[in-house]
């Protein structure tokens, strides 16, 4: 079952799982946000929270003071990197300045009040709850393209949750908006790299509409190397960022029209103060 959550016509309009946090849900706060109630305009509208857009980074920065007042945390704590598509995760117990990103694409962390940030524009955001073995919470966040997932970035994530404390049997995963099989045409080749890995990878490809292209299952493979993992408690949200317009940007869609750039939608996840 999926809440959605709508503040006010002129609030940010957000997505929430309602199974991801079970009984916790007062210690922590996660959501996914889509395009809708920021201040930017054009192609970046409305609420783009990119600073590696082509976007002014002041009028960036509003959109993330938004989104930071919804979380419950300072602008300075709402924290996000510069994404490589790589397998990388940092532990995180420290803010820092939004012009000096630090580069991967995971972040793990056990202090309240950080809120870990990750930004997409079809690639998956998927966050992670898990606690200790005395109650504490322990929460990540990763951006998993089909590069990174496919290098390891979901494990990688895991293994540092547990690296700080977290029970393995307590790790719950959250798969985000991403790009949909339906939307998502890729050659036969792009296959292979896949295939070599598993060949039971075979089912996150159906046939395309046109010769020699396939549909890839990005938010599918994701759940799958999360229980590769160990994850045994992992959720999808269903919703399609390339064909969902109105809630969501999306990278595809923008080269396929042609523009010059894209915003990005932020999720984040934050152990609340």
């Amino acid at each position: 079952m999926t809440n959605l959550l709508l503040q006010q016509d002129s609030d940010p309009l957000y997505f929430q799982h309602s199974d991801f946090l079970g009984l916790q849900n007062d210690t922590v706060f996660h959501g996914f946000f889509s395009r809708r109630g920021g201040v930017s305009r054009d192609i970046f509208a409305t609420l783009n929270c990119g600073p590696g857009s082509g976007e002014a980074l002041s009028i960036v920065q509003k959109n993330r003071q938004i989104v930071s007042e919804i979380a419950g945390c300072e602008a300075k704590n709402l924290l996000s990197l510069h994404q490589i598509h790589s397998d990388q995760c940092l532990v995180v117990r420290e803010s820092w300045d939004i012009e000096a990103r630090l580069q991967g694409d995971a972040m793990v962390t056990d202090v309240p009040g950080l809120a870990l940030g990750v930004l997409t524009a079809d690639c998956a955001p998927v966050l992670f709850y898990g606690r200790k073995s005395d109650g504490a919470p322990v929460v990540g966040a990763a951006h998993a393209g089909w590069s990174g997932a496919l290098k390891g970035v979901l494990g990688t994530c895991v293994e540092a949750m547990l690296e700080i404390g977290a029970v393995p049997e307590s790790i719950r995963a959250c798969i985000g908006p991403c790009i949909g099989q339906k939307s998502y045409e890729v050659s036969e080749a792009f296959a292979e790299p896949f295939l070599k890995e598993d060949d039971g990878n075979e089912a996150f490809f159906m046939a395309g509409q046109r010769a020699g292209h396939l549909q890839f299952d990005l938010p599918g493979y994701c759940a799958a190397k999360l229980g590769r993992a160990g994850v045994k408690n992992v959720l999808i949200k269903d919703l399609d960022t390339y064909f969902n317009e109105e809630d969501f940007f999306s990278y595809r869609r923008a080269m396929h029209r042609h523009e010059k750039d894209y915003g990005r939608q932020i999720s984040v996840v934050m152990i609340q103060e």
